[in-house]
């Protein structure tokens, strides 16, 4: 059975459109992920699949019904805040948690039980809010950006954990801006501007796009010159790669600034993909 099916789920404020007609699955045992820039509509899309917003159009079934107090029963979520008490301490956060769904609590993270969750590193308190989500053995795990802000070891112990669940049959359904994070999901969903403008594996969501090599000694001065162009330029090493342009354009910005540059072509990677969707 498909756990999370949304079917042309569609959400407005007023005249704006935060999610345009997502189309999701994700099935038991199953990790996708969901990229997109700030304001992609990533959040909004979680929270209509959660029950916490209603749709303006479309459908969303949990477990095959629409979200409920039933299907709530069966879901471990990490909102972007934690949902985390900052004035009671860590074991005081999986005591309430876990009442909640009328389960004993589980052992706090090491070193974080009898602290004030406030008081507790950044690292900690995800580490705590995932164990307090985790407590009701839930069948789908919802976790919005759960790494964001931690350091990268306690990002791969997080994700270790992640796929302990996904393994013992969990779906999850996961938001993340970190690309290393991305590539550890079985499917992407690409969204940009409210709508899903790619998905599938990572070689699927580049497709062809190409990226614009830029070499060059003086690449402070081309980086300068491709960005009054208006192009969308990193540096990677000492070159200069710009995502989604051609190498006409942005020759002839370099020439018409008297910047000598060796201008080629490269496979673009998932992070400028990203970009590319999000300023095209």
């Amino acid at each position: 059975m498909t756990v999370v099916e949304t079917r042309a789920v569609t959400r407005r404020f007023g005249s704006f459109t935060a999610v345009d007609a997502v189309d999701l699955e994700v099935g038991p045992g199953e990790v996708v992920g969901v990229l997109g820039a700030n304001g992609a509509g990533k959040t909004t899309l979680m929270r209509m699949i959660l029950g916490l917003l209603r749709p303006t159009s479309g459908s969303v079934t949990l477990f095959g019904e629409p979200p409920g107090r039933a299907t709530r029963l069966r879901i471990g979520y990490v909102p972007q805040s934690l949902g985390l008490w900052r004035d009671l301490t860590a074991a005081e956060n999986m005591e309430f948690s876990a009442g909640v769904f009328g389960v004993p609590p589980t052992d706090t993270p090491a070193g974080a039980g009898g602290r004030l969750v406030g008081n507790l590193s950044l690292g900690v308190q995800r580490r705590v809010a995932f164990a307090a989500a985790l407590q009701h053995r839930p069948d789908l795990l919802i976790l919005d950006e759960p790494t964001s802000g931690v350091a990268p070891l306690s990002r791969a112990r997080l994700w270790e954990e992640i796929r302990a669940q996904a393994e013992r049959g969990v779906a999850v359904l996961v938001t993340t801006h970190y690309m290393d994070e991305a590539r550890q999901a079985d499917r992407l969903i690409l969204m940009a501007r409210g709508t899903v403008v790619g998905r599938g594996s990572e070689r699927d969501i580049v497709g062809s796009l190409e990226a614009v090599v830029v070499t060059t000694d003086r690449w402070e001065a081309a980086f300068g010159v491709i960005e009054d162009a208006g192009l969308a330029a990193t540096l990677a090493g000492r070159a200069l790669r710009v995502p989604g342009a051609t190498t006409g354009e942005v020759g002839a910005a370099l020439r018409a600034a008297g910047v000598d540059a060796e201008v080629t072509t490269g496979h673009a990677t998932l992070e400028e993909a990203m970009v590319v969707a999000a300023t095209s």
